[in-house]
């Protein structure tokens, strides 16, 4: 694999935040830690996703004259996938890195994957070893993972998320899509050129809450199968087709039962369960149908994917934004 690295590369990372008082000063001291490790110039871009807390305060108290840090603050509550994808789009560096504020994934583990791009990979993506929520969280990311790699037109990695390195002409991709509901792993993978992934162990949260409760989960799961899948559409056509051949059947049945033996089979009960059936089945159909047309019409409106209220640091005025 031919190395085409510069000699001298940048790294500039993207952290969404939001509600994140709690964590950011160990965040920051692990931001420094690492920077005295790392033997290139790293650039840090915070995205305050709408924070209701002290995030915004914190970090404008740690961004100086001639720091490596930036900020921008979204007018309100945007979500952490468009947190990442505004961040893309402003963030600068040779080869990108996405990590989230609460230090469940090591900022150390992002200088060995910067090694592993010099070596020429485009996309180094972290394969978490194992998790530390509790039982019914780790249960839902496995299901979710695994649902999503079966059924997606992409090749989409197990048990990894958004915590990855990127080489800048990736990022450059990326910021093209024009999608409302951007599923970053998704594109990241649907790009392909040359990834990897590099194990690593999955920490605890540093302090406070996760953002990602059993909604949210399933919300990214919907987002997920919606953008990168047909096949809900096909199983909902399969399950209409299942009814009809049951439907027929009982037909020629209560046919032959009237014809043949001269007796109507007894009725109340068994069409009363067959009416709630095709009912069911019909709701189920209509409300896949209407996940994605609800997508299709959150792509025509075509309003802006952020807003950003203010911004700090070597980032670019608040005034230029608004993509």
């Amino acid at each position: 694999m031919a190395n085409t690295r510069p000699e001298n590369p940048s790294l500039g990372l993207v952290i969404p935040c939001y509600n994140e008082e709690a964590a950011l000063p160990h965040l920051l001291v692990s931001l420094e830690t690492v920077q005295k490790k790392a033997n290139i110039p790293i650039r840090v871009l915070l995205v305050d996703d709408g924070s209701q807390d002290r995030t915004y305060e914190i970090i404008a108290a740690a961004i100086h004259p001639g720091s490596n840090l930036a900020c921008i603050r979204f007018s309100r509550n945007f979500g952490h996938q468009i947190a990442v994808f505004a961040g893309l789009h402003h963030v600068v560096g040779d080869v990108i890195g996405v990590i989230d504020a609460d230090l469940q994934d090591p900022p150390e583990v992002l200088l060995k994957m910067v090694n592993k791009w010099r070596e020429g990979f485009d996309v180094v993506y972290g394969v978490r070893r194992n998790r530390k929520e509790n039982l019914l969280l780790r249960s839902a990311y496995s299901l979710f993972y695994r649902m999503l790699q079966g059924i997606a037109n992409v090749e989409i990695p197990l048990d990894s998320g958004d915590f990855c390195v990127m080489d800048r002409r990736v990022v450059e991709l990326i910021k093209q899509m024009p999608e409302h509901t951007p599923l970053i792993r998704g594109l990241r993978s649907w790009v392909g050129f040359r990834q990897t992934g590099l194990e690593y162990e999955r920490a605890a949260r540093v302090d406070g809450e996760s953002k990602y409760s059993l909604p949210r989960l399933v919300n990214l799961a919907v987002q997920g199968l919606v953008s990168f899948s047909a096949l809900p559409l096909r199983l909902a056509a399969w399950l209409g087709f299942f009814t009809s051949i049951v439907g027929f059947a009982l037909m020629i049945w209560a046919i032959v039962s009237a014809v043949g033996f001269g007796k109507t089979p007894p009725g109340w009960a068994s069409l009363a369960v067959i009416v709630l059936f095709c009912s069911g089945v019909q709701l189920i159909v209509l409300g896949i149908i209407g996940e994605y047309l609800g997508r299709i019409f959150d792509e025509v409106k075509n309003r802006p994917h952020f807003i950003v209220e203010s911004s700090l640091g070597w980032v670019a005025p608040a005034d230029q934004w608004g993509s």
